[in-house]
This record gives C-alpha cells, structure tokens and sequence, in this order.
C-alpha cells in the first residue's frame, strides 16, 4: 500500500528471535515506502541515522507522552499542526515505531539519544486492541500494526496523509491470528506441544518480597460515576 508518510519500523531482537509471527514484520510487509531495521540501540545504525540526518526527510517518533503532538485531537488552527505542514511543504515525513514490548520499548529509547531529540506525534481515542491471541498490558495498549493503523487514520483525518486502504492491514492481521489459532488448535488435537513441560520446583519455604508495582503506561483518566440506572 503506497503512502505519503515513510514508516521506519525499529525491532527489538527478542520480537525477531522468538516471536516469528509478529505485527511489525507484517506491517513492513503491508507498506510499500516502509523499512525494517533490528537491534536494541541505534545511534551507530548507518541506515537508521542516514534517515535522521537527510535533510529531504522531517523524522518524529511514534511515542506517545508529555509534548507529543496528538494528530488525533489537533485542530487545522493549531500552531503545533501549522509547523509540521511547514516543515513537510519541503520534507518527507519519517515516522519512527519501535516495534517491542512496553518494557523493552523504554530501554530502547533510553539508549539512543538520536531517537529521543526526535519530535515524537501520538494519537488518542484508538479503537480497543484486536489482539486475541495476545494480552495487552492495559487499555490503550496496540500491537504495532494496529498503531500503525491507528496513526495513519490521525495522519488522513489532519490532511497529512492519504489513507487509501484502511481495512486492508486490519483484515490481514485478523487473518493472521485465524491461521494462528487455528494451527494451536489442530497441534493440540494431534498432542503436539511446542515447548516440552519442565519439572516443577518446590515451592520456598519463604515468600519472596512483593514486587513493586510498575507505573503505568497511559495515565488513569479521571473516575466516572456509575450511570444511575432508570
């Protein structure tokens, strides 16, 4: 699918080791002006900075936070919006994900300096996650193809981007977890098992101390009070 907008999409190695079947990769696939890159730092990635420093391309991450312009609740009258339309009238917008989980994602960013000078552009109000085979952490939380879907609908609604086929990368990914889960299903059915049981340790005599519960990824809206009923 052609796009204005280039998507860099940059992979953790625990996605390209040990989950095959993964969004980022599928989302690569899906857009034609899109690139793949692996690894856990990438200040000393050639291609990654070659694509930051080209002065044709305006680069932003995808990551959503304090200062992240919101394409999905920005109006055309918007300063922020006024100035990405003025840097893109010359420049190709290179949009940035790390495709990884929440709790790789943030050492990722933390290790390259490059990506954190970079603007960052979020959205908000995304359809809940379609991810069956998959839990997300908390509400808010996308697989990156969903994100990526989610961004490009922000980045047509802003005049930005054309978003010419909508439904095709969301009908591809419900496909993939159909294949997915119907595969689980019949390696059950013949008692194939993709990991063989380990022996179970006995349990310590003494509990470990409590973690400390991590902070969480979106902030809590405030309480709504329940809907008095007729």
């Amino acid at each position: 699918m052609p796009t204005r907008t280039k998507f860099v999409i940059l992979m953790h190695p625990h996605e390209f080791k040990r989950i095959k079947a993964n969004t980022g990769r599928l989302t690569h696939l899906c857009l034609a002006d899109s690139e793949l890159h692996i690894g856990e730092t990438f200040d000393g990635h050639e291609a990654v900075q070659a694509l930051i420093n080209d002065p044709k391309n305006y680069p932003v991450l995808l990551y959503p936070g304090k200062g992240a312009v919101d394409l999905s609740t920005v109006q055309p009258s918007d300063p922020q919006l006024s100035t990405l339309n003025a840097q893109l009238e010359s420049r190709r917008l290179v949009v940035f994900l790390l495709d990884a989980t929440w709790r790789l994602a943030r050492p990722m960013l933390r290790l390259s300096a490059s990506l954190q000078r970079l603007p960052c552009i979020m959205f908000s109000n995304a359809a809940p996650s379609r991810y069956l085979i998959k839990k997300q952490p908390e509400p808010g939380c996308l697989s990156t193809l969903e994100a990526t879907h989610e961004l490009l609908l922000a980045l047509d609604r802003s005049g930005l981007d054309h978003y010419a086929l909508p439904k095709q990368m969301i009908d591809l990914f419900m496909r993939m977890q159909e294949i997915q889960i119907t595969r689980t299903a019949e390696n059950r059915r013949l008692g194939i098992r993709r990991h063989a049981l380990k022996t179970p340790r006995a349990k310590a005599s003494v509990m470990p101390p409590p973690r400390p519960k991590r902070h969480r990824i979106f902030p809590k809206g405030p309480a709504q009070s329940p809907t008095p009923k007729a």
